[in-house]
């Protein structure tokens, strides 16, 4: 896959950072667009359309938990305390997977098993069934 971000003033290590953010946001806009598509099936609801507000929502939940569920499983939970220090708490958490995925050697198989685990739980957007906290204990 060619480098596609259209500022190649950078070096070499910005780069390759450049190019695993976006295979990670596409990832993640994967998992989180199937698990969307999938609750709406499972609760009898008509598929998410782009111009939607309320789909747009409910598909930000789903980034939001998954990122949540990467950051406390993928790397040791390590992620975590970089990400407590204030801001944009999505933006921290996609960045620090962004270090993981290139620093853990395993971390794209994490990614998977976790992806898979959480596109098989019966769980809709954040409004509905059962909380991150539940599902991440096996509670609810």
């Amino acid at each position: 896959m060619p480098f596609r971000h259209p500022d190649r003033s950078h070096d070499l290590d910005t780069r390759i950072g450049l190019e695993v953010r976006e295979r990670l946001e596409e990832a993640i806009d994967f998992v989180c667009l199937e698990a969307l598509v999938n609750a709406r099936r499972a609760a009898g609801r008509p598929a998410p359309v782009a111009d939607s507000a309320a789909d747009r929502a409910d598909y930000q939940t789903h980034v939001a938990a998954f990122l949540r569920l990467l950051t406390a499983e993928v790397g040791g939970g390590t992620a975590s305390a970089r990400t407590a220090a204030g801001g944009d708490a999505e933006a921290q958490m996609l960045a620090a997977q962004v270090t993981l995925a290139r620093t853990v050697p395993d971390y794209w198989q994490q990614f998977e098993a976790l992806s898979a685990r959480y596109l098989a739980e019966p769980s809709a957007s954040g409004s509905e069934g059962r909380g991150l906290l539940a599902r991440l204990f096996g509670r609810g």
